[in-house]
């Protein structure tokens, strides 16, 4: 028996120890009790936590790796309920849909998944594009390119002529009459269809456009783009198929029907009435606030040529209304989780969003929370990821300071685990 050990090992068969990683950390966020705990080390093997231990306690094997974060806060990956991977703004963003090959937008995909990795968002949901969204999912999964675990939407559903429809600003002649294979519905048969449809595209979650948006080629950024039959249909749907629905709604009516039909999470929610914050509360839904995004709109549509004329008056009067909801929503104690709609700005920058919900009165764990704890919930991985835990997924970051006492520290991450996989350690860079 010790010699079938001896060769199995020499052969690199079986170890009789796996090889493991241990972080020293100075502090680590334990974002399931809200406290900042000092002196610990996680052990990591095999992609996941195994060992959290007080002080600095060190390996039993001369193979082990010892990572030094003694002088840094370390805490759990953090998740965006809201990203866009396909895309990133920029004044020529409307004409690339006529110029880019499905090619051109994977590979800008990647990059953009890479960007948002290295920020320390290591899970994210994407909430709609072309279906690269989902197939970059799957590249990840596989080990062909870097980023964050993606649960992804795949196209989002729409009305004809509703945020989403992918035909809005074209010319006639290019129109056509998108159905439900391309993400356009207009009963509550054709929405189920469409449901459907996503799930045999691979999808993980479904998004909906329940009002109009700011960046789509459209008139409207608020009003009501369902009828309640139809968003039952969809959701009643998605829940036979195990998916929840998120749905981007700006207008207060529109949020109200995607409440009363079962939608779980409410993105952007700009124009929310206390009456459906109260609304929200009673059917446990959570609101995505995507403040970022809010005031990226309201910024870049002062710059001439950047918008089409149409989003302009759009951005102007969605952009600075965003973060004031966020404050009286907070306040009003409706469930909030984190999301930034990114794409919208730039990919990397997803951490800004805890300064603005600090800013609007959210204290600094409970903002870290959002992005931790309350996702893995949502998304159905509260014994997997979001905390610093034993036998949780060695998904840990880590940045310079406390984030407790200073928020923006957030947005400088210094170094990135996924899965047992140091993607980023400036202490070692070169």
């Amino acid at each position: 028996m010790r010699k079938l050990l001896f060769y199995a090992t020499f052969f690199g068969v079986v170890s009789l120890q796996a090889q493991q990683t241990y972080l020293h950390c100075g502090k680590i966020i334990d974002t399931d009790k809200g406290k900042v705990l000092t002196e610990k080390t996680l052990v990591i093997s095999d992609g996941k936590i195994q060992q959290v231990n007080n002080g600095y306690t060190s390996p039993g094997n001369g193979e082990d790796t010892v990572i030094d974060l003694k002088d840094k806060t370390v805490l759990p990956g953090f998740v965006d309920m809201h990203v866009h991977l396909e895309s990133e703004t920029n004044p020529k963003r409307y004409m690339a849909r006529y110029t880019d090959n499905e090619a051109d937008v994977a590979f800008q995909s990647v990059v953009y998944a890479k960007k948002t990795l290295m920020a320390g968002f290591t899970t994210v949901r994407d909430l709609g594009g072309s279906g690269v969204n989902t197939a970059l999912r799957n590249a990840i999964n596989k080990g062909y390119v870097v980023g964050p675990r993606i649960f992804s939407a795949g196209k989002s559903i729409a009305t004809t002529g509703g945020h989403a429809d992918p035909t809005n600003g074209s010319r006639k002649a290019l129109m056509g009459d998108p159905g439900p294979k391309e993400g356009v519905v207009n009963s509550p048969e054709e929405a189920r269809k469409a449901v459907r449809q996503r799930y045999k595209n691979g999808a993980d979650v479904i998004k909906i456009t329940a009002t109009g948006g700011v960046l789509s080629v459209a008139k409207s950024g608020r009003n009501p783009q369902f009828f309640l039959d139809e968003i039952k249909a969809i959701t009643e749907t998605a829940a036979d198929y195990g998916m929840l629905v998120a749905a981007h709604a700006h207008g207060d009516r529109g949020m109200q029907r995607a409440i009363l039909g079962g939608v779980k999470t409410i993105e952007h929610g700009t124009f929310m009435s206390e009456e459906t914050m109260e609304l929200m509360k009673k059917h446990n839904a959570y609101y995505v606030p995507t403040i970022t995004a809010g005031k990226e709109v309201a910024e870049k549509a002062e710059v001439e040529g950047y918008y089409p004329e149409l989003v302009v008056p759009k951005a102007k009067e969605v952009g600075p209304q965003i973060q004031g909801t966020f404050a009286k929503a907070y306040k009003k104690g409706v469930n909030i989780v984190f999301g930034t709609d990114a794409g919208v700005f730039k990919h990397g920058e997803n951490a800004r969003e805890f300064q603005y919900m600090v800013e609007a009165g959210m204290p600094e764990m409970e903002a870290i929370r959002s992005a931790t704890v309350t996702p893995a919930i949502l998304l159905d991985m509260q014994h997997k990821t979001g905390q610093l835990k034993e036998g949780f997924l060695a998904d840990i970051i880590a940045v310079n300071e406390d984030p407790t006492q200073n928020i923006k520290t957030l947005q400088n991450v210094v170094f990135v685990m996924k899965g047992g996989v140091v993607h980023k350690n400036e202490d070692t860079a070169p």
